[in-house]
């Protein structure tokens, strides 16, 4: 019997693993993206906060663009193939009231940044729970690849 481990997944970090993880975090207008490979049983979430930006290390994975980047990079180098891998989208929530009003808020942005890149990346949405005016409690199990979210 293998045992689980558990991470919480702060804003601005990724976590992958081909060991069975329970991943938790909270996501307001931030994005996540859970990524898992039902053959090899592994699985990836990120939690980043703005669409764009430049930077490396630990720091660019606030953005969408080289968080998404670094999440796809982790499930090549687990082995995982790109035809098994299935994407499962989460967050960009407008949470804060004096947004509601713009239209293109920042959650929206964060959705469309993560929606372009598996497009480009020729990996398939198999689900998504996603904008609305809410924050959301996420918990991904990577050895099955099944997501508990709780509206916030």
């Amino acid at each position: 019997m293998s045992t689980v481990t558990s991470v919480y997944l702060h804003p601005g970090q990724l976590f992958a693993s081909t060991e069975p993880t329970v991943i938790t975090t909270i996501l307001g207008s931030c994005v996540g993206v859970c990524l898992w490979d039902p053959v090899l049983k592994a699985g990836a979430l990120n939690h980043f906060l703005l669409p764009y930006g430049k930077g490396e290390g630990a720091a660019a994975l606030r953005f969408g663009n080289l968080s998404m980047e670094n999440l796809i990079r982790k499930m090549d180098l687990m082995g995982c193939s790109r035809e098994n891998i299935q994407a499962k989208i989460f967050g960009g929530g407008c949470v804060i009231q004096a947004f509601r009003d713009e239209g293109q808020h920042l959650g929206l942005k964060n959705i469309e940044i993560a929606k372009k890149v598996l497009k480009e990346e020729k990996i398939r949405i198999a689900g998504e729970d996603v904008g609305g005016r809410n924050g959301r409690k996420l918990i991904f199990h990577t050895e099955d690849g099944t997501v508990w979210v709780k509206l916030l």
